[in-house]
């Protein structure tokens, strides 16, 4: 049964709209050139949080206020997109926002998130740490926990699937970075509401194989560490629900190495000048990775989000490959 009707995916488009108008999606002539494709880049990187998780914090809010008009604050964990996002949104409807990441985290996501609006906790040693202490907050403060993966966060996330499909409904093939699951579920909802036949090619690091690894055993399976600095693929523990749609939708999962996600991260900025973070690259790596499988065929890539630190761009940028 799908998680939402294709009425309402046109509806939360129009309630995103105000705040993050349509991003852009190019046909780079030299991405063209490097991978011998058609390739279509969804600018995700476009939007006032710099990443596409902007969208589901903004319809998850709205219809948690919608039900819960008492409200005071929401508390979530996150590695930096999400807690922006979240943050913002709760911002804008007068919310409180508490984000809990974990040490060591983006300094610069750091940042941004206070600027949102939200008061920041550093706690755990990983992502899935950290929602063990955003669920204590939320339960001492009496403030709803704001979850990772939700219909309605995947519903608003869709949302840009949704301006993808609708500009360039023949596509053979999108490659998407999966971290928790909103975005590659959102581009699976929204092709399977507009009936196309595009497949969804979900990319994850090597160093955080969680989902790769459940894909293919086809259950659930946790990983032991997700020590990438792609962060927002930085997961150890797939949300089943998640998993349950990506089996169901997805053509298969790709795994990009450490030095193929820096590599992408390079050739986007030499090919169309944009900055990518390393999830927001992987959609290429993995393209890269595929090779002349994919060659002639008509391919969007999502690059979910710019957000990367300048020390590490700046690695990056000089032929290296920064640390998790």
């Amino acid at each position: 049964m799908p998680l939402f009707s294709l009425d309402d995916l046109h509806a939360a488009a129009r309630r995103i709209a105000p705040l993050v108008p349509p991003t852009p999606q190019y046909a780079w002539p030299l991405l063209a050139e490097r991978t011998g494709c058609e390739v279509w880049l969804k600018h995700e990187n476009h939007t006032p949080a710099g990443a596409f998780k902007i969208r589901g914090g903004i319809i998850y809010l709205d219809r948690l206020l919608d039900t819960s008009p008492g409200l005071k604050g929401v508390v979530t964990a996150t590695r930096g997109n999400h807690g922006q996002s979240i943050a913002l949104a709760a911002s804008r409807l007068g919310l409180a926002s508490v984000i809990v990441v974990p040490e060591g985290n983006s300094e610069e996501k750091n940042t941004a998130m206070r600027a949102f609006g939200a008061e920041l906790h550093i706690a755990g040693r990983d992502f899935d740490e950290s929602r063990v202490h955003a669920a204590r907050i939320a339960a001492e403060r009496g403030f709803a926990m704001v979850p990772s993966f939700h219909a309605d966060l995947v519903k608003g996330v869709a949302t840009y699937a949704l301006e993808l499909f609708t500009a360039q409904p023949e596509l053979d093939a999108v490659y998407v970075p999966i971290g928790m699951g909103s975005g590659i579920c959102g581009l699976i909802a929204a092709r399977d509401l507009l009936g196309l036949k595009t497949q969804i090619i979900g990319v994850v690091a090597e160093a955080a194989p969680a989902l790769a690894d459940s894909f293919e055993a086809g259950r659930p399976m946790p990983a032991k560490s997700a020590a990438t600095f792609a962060d927002g693929m930085a997961c150890r523990d797939p949300d089943a629900d998640a998993f349950a749609i990506i089996c169901e939708g997805a053509a298969r999962v790709v795994r990009v190495s450490e030095d193929e996600i820096a590599a992408a991260i390079r050739a986007l900025f030499a090919d169309t000048h944009n900055t990518a973070e390393g999830a927001g690259a992987a959609a290429l790596a993995a393209l890269l990775k595929d090779g002349a499988a994919m060659r002639g065929r008509r391919v969007g890539l999502i690059l979910s989000g710019g957000n990367i630190d300048t020390d590490r761009l700046a690695t990056v940028l000089g032929g290296g490959t920064p640390k998790p």
